[in-house]
């Protein structure tokens, strides 16, 4: 994937981690979603860098730009 980013079949169902931890790409959007900040993030996770953090954020965006979103609502 990347330098930070990895995803194996055995770790917690294939999900992207940053590398060298057990914490997933999703997991650092569900903190940041609830209101923790870079600064709040590093300080309670050690095992964190600020390299690895940004990676996740950088590896979430990128996964999102081909995202497609279907209108339910249109009429066909």
């Amino acid at each position: 994937m990347n330098q930070w980013i990895e995803s194996k079949p055995g770790k917690f169902g294939g999900k992207p981690c940053i590398k060298g931890t057990r914490i997933s790409v999703e997991f650092i959007l569900e903190l940041m979603a609830s209101g923790a900040t870079k600064s709040d993030i590093l300080r309670d996770y050690s095992q964190l860098t600020s390299e690895g953090l940004a990676a996740a954020i950088a590896y979430a965006a990128k996964s999102m730009k081909n995202e497609i979103v279907w209108d339910s609502n249109l009429a066909v």
